[in-house]
């Protein structure tokens, strides 16, 4: 017999979101995305998937490529790679810099505070040949990395961003790129949210240099990140995430005209998120959600799960009811197996679906002996109850 259970508890006076919202702001980029993190949910986006130069957000891959090799006890912090020729000629003030010397040896560690922090072109370049050799063979290696996570509109040339026809992405990739920054590496994404970095390196006196993003990181303290960028054909550029409680939103904006309408940009959508949009929590990932009847088995109830987080993101104003039903087709016939697909959990906004979601059995229901289901089977006919 099919079921529905309608939870009363998960009931909301919200509205999911309109497109008329997103008329409501209007941000001076040429190509900009903004998402929820919790939620994966799309807020705002003009002209998302226009093919751009990364420039400097191309660093959050070579980044990237590094935590990974960390993660995997492949890399150390405390590994030092010899500055060649190429990665010194990068070493001056026309380019961003950390300012290294020719055959020095410096730290992994010193390396990813100088791309992260002060954006180091020469950082970079130190980074991608000691780890795979040469710089185009470890841009092969980021190119690798982007399509694996899904970055279906990018390709990288070199590890630092500087012009080339062949670095190329959309805002669209480069959001998928730092969520993934974010969910995977959050010992090491803080280095993103520092302020400044001091390097003390040989042969010469400590150089401290500020944030490439310090006038967001400033302006709104609650931003952590992420990286920024500059060509002269593309303008400015600006991933950034902020954190406030339990929300984060993201977002990635190409194409401003100033680095000051970069940072007082960014910060208005990100703040728009934050004060138009409410994330609401269905279900945690492997909690106890409710439980079923379950039909001649040693139990009568088996617990349910979702294998995944669940979360809606909708408008503080203009309210509607959010339903959630649980749908199965009970009581369940025991035996059921431990992660058995036992029913769905559907998400409404009025009559419309909105998200459906396979509920998991949390445990094994052995079926009853033969005396037993019998005795059961009698009880219903007699009495109606399973």
């Amino acid at each position: 017999m099919k079921k529905i259970i309608i939870l009363s508890v998960l009931f909301f006076n919200l509205l999911f979101f309109e497109n008329t919202s997103f008329s409501k702001i209007n941000i001076k980029a040429k190509s900009i995305i903004l998402q929820d993190y919790l939620s994966g949910e799309i807020l705002f986006e003009k002209e998302a998937d226009l093919s751009i130069y990364p420039a400097s957000m191309t660093k959050i891959m070579t980044s990237i490529v590094a935590f990974d090799l960390l993660n995997k006890d492949e890399l150390s912090l405390d590994d030092k790679f010899i500055i060649s020729k190429k990665a010194w000629r990068l070493s001056n003030p026309y380019n961003s810099s950390m300012f290294i010397m020719l055959d020095d040896e410096i730290t992994v560690y010193d390396l990813l505070q100088g791309i992260v922090v002060v954006s180091g072109n020469d950082a970079c370049v130190a980074l991608a040949e000691g780890i795979a050799g040469s710089e185009e063979a470890f841009a092969e290696m980021m190119t690798a990395k982007a399509i694996e996570i899904g970055m279906e509109n990018t390709n990288f040339s070199n590890s630092t961003g500087l012009n080339d026809d062949d670095n190329y992405s959309t805002v669209r990739d480069i959001l998928i790129m730092s969520n993934y920054l974010i969910t995977n590496y959050p010992n090491f994404y803080k280095y993103f949210k520092k302020q400044k970095f001091t390097w003390d390196r040989t042969g010469g006196d400590p150089i401290t240099q500020p944030n490439t993003n310090l006038p967001l990181l400033i302006k709104n303290k609650y931003v952590d990140g992420i990286k920024t960028g500059f060509l002269r054909s593309e303008k400015y550029s600006l991933a950034s995430s902020i954190k406030k409680n339990d929300r984060r939103l993201i977002s990635v904006g190409s194409g401003f005209k100033t680095k000051a309408l970069r940072a007082s940009e960014s910060n208005k959508l990100l703040n728009y998120g934050l004060n138009q949009f409410d994330t609401i929590k269905i279900v945690k990932k492997n909690e106890i959600f409710s439980d079923l009847k379950v039909w001649h088995g040693i139990k009568d109830k088996v617990s349910i799960y979702l294998n995944q987080d669940v979360y809606k993101t909708i408008p503080k104003r203009k309210k509607k009811y959010l339903k959630v039903k649980i749908n199965y087709n009970g009581p369940i016939q025991a035996p059921i197996e431990k992660n058995e697909i036992v029913g769905k959990l559907n998400i409404y906004f009025k009559d419309e679906n909105i998200g459906t979601y396979d509920l998991l059995a949390s445990e094994n229901v052995k079926r009853q002996n033969i005396f037993s289901r019998l005795l059961t089977s009698i009880n219903y006919l007699i009495w109606g109850d399973v």
